[in-house]
């Protein structure tokens, strides 16, 4: 079983080939493939190869399913005694991927 970790959006994943991923929005169309260099580690049967701090030359392409946006999240801020309350609310893009091939060099 082949797995990497990749880094995008300021977190980071560990990915196997066919497997479904959501992270944060990429600037891409559905049904488009995109490729990711930050490659940070690559494991399988022949052992784990860390980068330092990534994998030379590895890259994982990915192809994208849709752009969707999250659960809404409530913002309520309330101060006692003062009759100040505000409320919001946020939804956060994401963009959700399939996972195609593990490159490693």
């Amino acid at each position: 079983m082949t797995y990497a970790v990749i880094r995008t959006g300021g977190k980071q994943y560990r990915v196997t080939p066919n497997s479904v991923l959501i992270v944060e929005k990429l600037e891409a169309e559905p049904g488009s493939t995109v490729t990711f260099q930050d490659v940070l580690a690559i494991g399988g049967d022949a052992g784990l190869t860390l980068g330092a701090p990534t994998v030379a030359g590895a890259s994982i392409t990915a192809t994208v399913l849709e752009q969707k946006r999250g659960e809404k999240v409530i913002i309520f801020k309330k101060r006692r005694r003062q009759n100040s309350r505000r409320k919001n609310g946020h939804r956060q893009h994401m963009t959700v991927l399939r996972i195609g091939d593990i490159a490693a060099a």
